[in-house]
């Protein structure tokens, strides 16, 4: 089962993981944070990292590629048992949490799909033009006769 690791500038990394455990409270065993601090360096998320990591395979979830949590996180990353997807939003956690028992790269397609596929632009919508006052709908009252 590969453990999902999400590295973030703090409180990111915790704030996600609490999201995660929220929706899903059954698969959150799996799921670990590593909030980074505005002076961290990337050895010190690095050492961080390695100690965050369980045995076996592992999925990062970093925020941003070039910023301090994923150049520190890339120094674990060995492309076989450990891999690394950048931009880290809710979609990307949720499709990839309750599915921990597949491959490695199941798992780095789900946080791939589930990242792309939770952005999106939504058009406002259209004002409304309601009465704000009561209106009668009764014969004796002329504006709605027929």
């Amino acid at each position: 089962m590969a453990q999902l690791l999400i590295v973030a500038h703090a409180p990111l990394a915790s704030a996600l993981a609490s999201v995660a455990r929220h929706a899903f409270p059954d698969c959150g065993a799996q799921l670990r944070a590593v909030d980074v601090q505005a002076a961290d360096s990337p050895e010190a998320v690095e050492a961080r990292v390695r100690q965050a990591m369980g045995p076996g395979d592992v999925l990062i979830l970093a925020d941003t590629f070039g910023a301090t949590p994923s150049n520190g996180a890339l120094r674990v990353v060995d492309g076989r048992r450990v891999r690394m997807v950048c931009g880290v939003n809710v979609p990307m956690v949720w499709r990839t949490l309750c599915y921990a028992q597949e491959s490695l790269d199941s798992l780095v397609s789900r946080a791939l799909q589930g990242g792309a596929q939770g952005v999106m632009q939504l058009a406002s919508p259209r004002p409304q033009n309601q009465l704000t006052k009561e209106v009668l709908h009764d014969q004796g009252h002329g504006s709605n006769q027929q």
